[in-house]
């Protein structure tokens, strides 16, 4: 499947990309262009004259090059590309994408391209009220601005991220999110318990180095190893990833090591995830982040608030970068029966995990002289 990319320009930098048929972007939509495939289609926009030129055709995939000599560097993801016949221009673009109810930082689909691209050309084309179709929603995660994540599959794109059959599986936008947002096409990314290998499906696909260990290695990617005791050097790593057991709730393996098999009312689960998180500050290189995944239990007539017993534990070693909300979904008590007995019992069903994103720094940072400001406003 061939798809559609718009990339945007104001009128400093259109000669430039016309000039030299490379459309670039900054770190905000790098996203999309790692999406690109040679001969996807590519379109360019004006914000600022309202003028879609078209139809290109990408000469390469989506690349990323921080030494690039166009716009000072400023832009160093980008693609480059070549007419697919004469280039044509499109006025008002904005009163058109309206009514097709698309925006130029979309993906389009094969449909999506080619009602464009006849709109670019002048033919004729009735559009229907209803018109869908024309945007590859799925394609790609969005990349999240707030902090609450939510997102309704597992996996994303053509190809999958991991395992949905392998309990407590992650979901595979978590992960992309994270390594857009903390580091930069090559870097190296470390899972220490990774699963059925999300992380290095998605780490691969988004063009970043990845290396992954499990106790229990699940596919031949991923190395045997205890996330205690890595074969890493110090200050190696780019950032960590880990979608750590919130106790013995799931029962991944019988191997005697395996931290999932200390039930997480025992101190002792918190005292052995405490050694990942030190051995996790010794191969994270300064500066990097390290998000942790996690969620509370409820079992047994008693609630255990483990999140934050994971976040007082990390706090000891890293700096606090934030903490984000991800929606629960597809989970085994998901369901009318136990919707049902939650309500009945007076009981909560998890809707949520952690996602604590934590930083390494030479010095913790001392919070003692911190001033706070408070204002008061009419309502």
């Amino acid at each position: 499947m061939r798809r559609g990319f718009i990339f945007a320009c104001t009128k400093k930098s259109e000669k430039e990309m016309l000039d030299n048929l490379i459309f670039a972007t900054n770190k905000v939509y790098g996203y999309k262009v790692l999406a690109i495939r040679k001969d996807d289609f590519v379109f360019l926009y004006n914000i600022d004259t309202d003028i879609l030129y078209g139809t290109f055709i990408s000469t390469t995939d989506g690349q990323y090059d921080n030494s690039i000599p166009l716009f000072n560097g400023r832009y160093p993801y980008f693609v480059k590309v070549q007419p697919k016949t004469e280039i044509k221009k499109l006025n008002n673009a904005s009163i058109v994408f309206r009514k097709l109810k698309i925006s130029w930082r979309d993906i389009l689909s094969e449909r999506g391209v080619e009602v464009l691209s006849k709109i670019l050309e002048n033919k004729n084309l009735t559009l229907s009220k209803n018109i869908s179709g024309l945007v590859e929603k799925n394609f790609r995660p969005p990349i999240f601005s707030t902090t609450l994540w939510d997102f309704p599959t597992q996996s994303y794109g053509d190809k999958p991220k991991g395992n949905n059959k392998y309990p407590g599986v992650t979901p595979a936008f978590i992960i992309y999110n994270l390594i857009h947002r903390y580091t930069e096409p090559n870097d190296l990314v470390c899972d220490p318990m990774a699963g059925s290998g999300t992380t290095i499906d998605v780490c691969k696909e988004e063009r970043r180095r990845v290396i992954a260990f499990d106790i229990v290695p699940t596919r031949p990617d991923i190395i045997q190893a205890d996330a205690r005791k890595l074969p890493l050097k110090d200050n190696s790593v780019d950032m960590i990833f880990i979608d750590s057991p919130y106790g013995d709730n799931i029962k991944y393996n019988e191997h005697p090591l395996n931290i999932g098999n200390i039930p997480a009312s025992d101190e002792k689960f918190y005292d052995e995830l405490e050694k990942v998180m030190q051995e996790c500050y010794r191969i994270l290189k300064y500066g990097k982040v390290l998000a942790w995944l996690i969620g509370d239990q409820w079992a047994k007539k008693t609630f255990i608030p483990v999140g934050f017993k994971v976040y007082e534990r990390l706090t000891k070693y890293f700096q606090p970068v934030d903490i984000i909300c991800v929606v629960r979904r597809n989970q085994s008590s998901n369901t009318p029966f136990w919707h049902s007995k939650a309500i009945q019992h007076n009981f909560y069903l998890r809707g949520f995990k952690y996602l604590i994103i934590v930083k390494k720094e030479h010095k913790k940072q001392n919070f003692g002289n911190l001033k706070i400001e408070w204002r008061s406003y009419e309502r």
